[in-house]
């Protein structure tokens, strides 16, 4: 019997790159998956392996994706733009989707599994909400065009997941944030009482290429992909601290005062981001793990020490440009 063939757009991104290389080691030794994995550039200097092969192709010109998913049986869809104006977004997160789901549903592919996010709900407080249990309200042009494009991939059945905040190695944005918000707030914020969904993602990886080759067709629809137990801001921070990722901070500004602050010095973190980092964003992701049958791991609090060495060196880094 021939092995899982396998499309992947967002290879090699922070999620995507984790998703391919479990994902070939996730089939049996006598049924090894093929992975096509989609690349705009040239394709990263990997070593050869007969099970991978990569694609040039490019979500903003649907023309390139003709023909990319013959003969698959599974569609990864985990690629996105999230920088740039709102036609920019709608060229990839809309109309790219909506070109590749074609081609899925052209060549017989019987299964989708798309990364979504779950910004696209807007300005919180969100606590404990289901799937669409609050309109969503997104609020960048990123996030308006990947509402718009989970469309394409429920009408064609395929499965949707939206995942708060993404952390561990690699990762340019959670931990990254927390630090240059605490330059600006060198304080507890509100005393950490925010509660946030938040994933490790190797644990998003697994659980999305146990959807990708899972025996059952998963079902078709939108769920969120969190780990389950949602996480403070106060245990995130003192965790980062006592990692020596963050330091540690003996202060506690109220809300009122840490906007106040950032509203006297603009220019580094915004109040929307202060907001999603600090405040309540967190959004039942229990069903999708049972679905899936796949445990969600201890937690994403449990996984930062692995990561703990990837954000001291980025975040030194990044200290270092700033200061030349």
């Amino acid at each position: 019997m021939r092995g899982l063939r396998v499309v992947l757009t967002g290879g090699t991104g922070f999620i995507g790159s984790r998703v391919l290389h479990r994902l070939l080691d996730a089939c049996p030794a006598d049924r090894p998956a093929e992975v096509r994995a989609l690349v705009r550039a040239d394709p990263p200097r990997t070593p050869a392996d007969p099970r991978l092969s990569w694609v040039p192709a490019d979500l903003a010109r649907p023309a390139s994706l003709r023909g990319v998913c013959e003969d698959a049986d599974v569609v990864i869809h985990l690629a996105s733009r999230i920088t740039g104006d709102e036609d920019e977004c709608a060229a990839v997160n809309v109309q790219g989707t909506a070109a590749l789901v074609e081609e899925a549903r052209r060549a017989g592919a019987g299964r989708i599994v798309q990364l979504s996010t779950a910004a696209v709900y807007g300005p919180g407080p969100h606590r404990g909400i289901t799937v669409d249990e609050v309109a969503p309200a997104p609020v960048s042009p990123a996030s308006r065009t990947r509402l718009r494009g989970e469309r394409a991939a429920v009408d064609a059945g395929g499965t949707v997941l939206r995942p708060g905040l993404v952390t561990g190695a690699g990762d340019r944005w959670v931990v990254p944030a927390l630090s240059r918000l605490l330059e600006q707030l060198p304080a507890a914020w509100n005393a950490g009482r925010g509660l946030l969904s938040l994933v490790d993602v190797d644990d998003l990886a697994r659980l999305i290429v146990r959807l990708a080759t899972m025996p059952d067709q998963p079902p078709a629809g939108v769920f969120h992909a969190s780990h389950p137990a949602p996480i403070s801001n106060r245990d995130l921070m003192t965790a980062l601290g006592e990692l020596g990722v963050l330091p540690a901070v003996t202060a506690d500004w109220s809300w009122e005062t840490c906007v106040r602050q950032l509203r006297q010095a603009p220019g580094g973190v915004s109040e929307r981001q202060f907001e999603l980092l600090a405040g309540d964003h967190w959004y039942l992701s229990d069903d999708i793990w049972q679905i899936a049958a796949c445990a969600p791991g201890p937690g994403p609090l449990a996984r930062l020490s692995a990561a703990a060495p990837w954000y001291e060196a980025h975040l030194a880094e990044r200290r270092g440009a700033v200061r030349a």
